[in-house]
């Protein structure tokens, strides 16, 4: 006999819910999962008073309870969970062995070249036909070149298709060219992967960089812009002054009234705020 949610054979058999046999230690988690979840209803939500009159008297609402929901539907829940872990577990081994057969060059069938020279990088051309470009989808017979790219770049780039994923030196590096690529041939993923690293990372030192990224990407949300923006106003006389932002003014003058504009914003709600 096996537990209904981890499948462990059951040397302790808790009380059977509605035809499901359950070990002590998913038993104990499940308990648990109640408490937890009770805690939060009580700690996180409002619970607003209901007045069906619109007057002020009102009946209070009792905070729901997840144990008045059943011990069996957690239970349940439980299951689901584990379901989704272990679907995704398969689609990493899946992705492991694309990752795999692009490390090893196993059936590829096209040559891909940097840019800015450097040798070209073999890969499979179903895998470059998601990407939103006609030099990838009408791809000669045996190479293409993705120009925007030099060779590390083009690397990390193909690694991500691969696997999903890029180990964090590879990311810090060559995140801003890999968020122009994935702006380029739309690809949401990569997108929003170099985002979240970009919104980690911001500091003085690089947010006129991402500023200008964020500007020149056509797909890309407003938070990584107005973040970057309201960043930089706070930091307004560190960045000002420092040996990057002349040349960004030179380069990027419509950035740079913005810049301006969102300052002298700033200053007035101070000014109104501490009046």
């Amino acid at each position: 006999m096996e537990c209904s949610i981890c499948a462990v054979p059951l040397f302790i058999l808790r009380n059977p819910i509605l035809g499901y046999k359950i070990c002590e230690a998913c038993y104990c988690g499940a308990k648990n999962l109640i408490t937890l979840v009770d805690k939060y209803n009580a700690n996180h939500l409002d619970h607003k008073s209901i007045d069906k009159n619109g007057g002020e008297n009102a009946v209070v609402c009792p905070p729901p309870n997840s144990s008045s929901m059943g011990f069996s539907n957690v239970i349940r829940w439980m299951k689901k969970t584990k379901e989704k872990e272990e679907e995704l577990n398969e689609k990493v081994v899946f992705l492991g062995r694309l990752e795999n057969a692009f490390k090893d060059q196993i059936h590829t069938d096209i040559l891909v070249k940097p840019g800015t020279g450097g040798p070209p990088i073999p890969a499979h051309r179903a895998l470059l036909n998601m990407l939103d470009s006609d030099g990838c989808k009408l791809a000669p017979r045996e190479a293409i070149t993705i120009p925007e790219l030099n060779y590390k770049q083009l690397e990390a780039l193909l690694e991500f298709l691969y696997s999903g994923t890029l180990a964090q030196t590879k990311l810090e590096k060559h995140c801003c060219a890999l968020l122009k690529a994935a702006d380029t041939y739309e690809i949401p993923y990569l997108q929003k992967f170099c985002e979240r690293q970009m919104l980690a990372s911001l500091n003085s030192s690089n947010a006129l960089e991402i500023l200008h990224i964020s500007d020149t990407c056509s797909n890309l949300s407003l938070s990584l812009k107005d973040t970057a923006l309201n960043f930089i106003v706070k930091n307004m006389e560190q960045i000002a002054f420092s040996p990057s932002f002349e040349d960004f003014a030179l380069k990027n003058p419509h950035l740079s009234v913005q810049i301006i504009r969102a300052s002298l914003t700033d200053i007035k709600n101070k000014r109104l705020n501490s009046s």
